[in-house]
């Protein structure tokens, strides 16, 4: 597993918070990846309705996406590897650059 890859994530949440089986990309750096055995996600969804900070992610070869997309940076969750369940693809280093500025500026570093 790597940062910056899509993955099938089970989500189980409350409220607000994304529910069910669906794509995720993966924020925490690789080096951190090495040590855990619970990962940082981001969901990605096909619904339209954009948050200022979503980052829009068009279906292509890379990715291997059903349907263009937004990456909802704001949602940062972290789940055991448990919950992961198939490789989709990865996002460009354009998505992955925009969505580490979002990251700095939500976290205030």
């Amino acid at each position: 597993m790597k940062q910056g890859e899509i993955w099938f994530v089970e989500f189980t949440g409350q409220g607000h918070e994304y529910q069910k089986t669906r794509p995720a990309v993966v924020i925490e750096s690789d080096s951190q990846l090495k040590i855990t055995s619970v990962i940082t996600v981001v969901p990605v969804t096909k619904q339209q309705e954009k948050h200022k900070d979503d980052i829009f992610i068009a279906k292509d070869e890379n990715n291997k996406l059903l349907y263009d997309s937004v990456v909802k940076v704001h949602q940062i969750q972290t789940f055991d590897k448990t919950r992961f369940i198939k490789k989709i693809g990865n996002v460009s280093e354009e998505i992955m650059e925009k969505v580490k500025v979002y990251l700095k500026r939500h976290f205030g570093i």
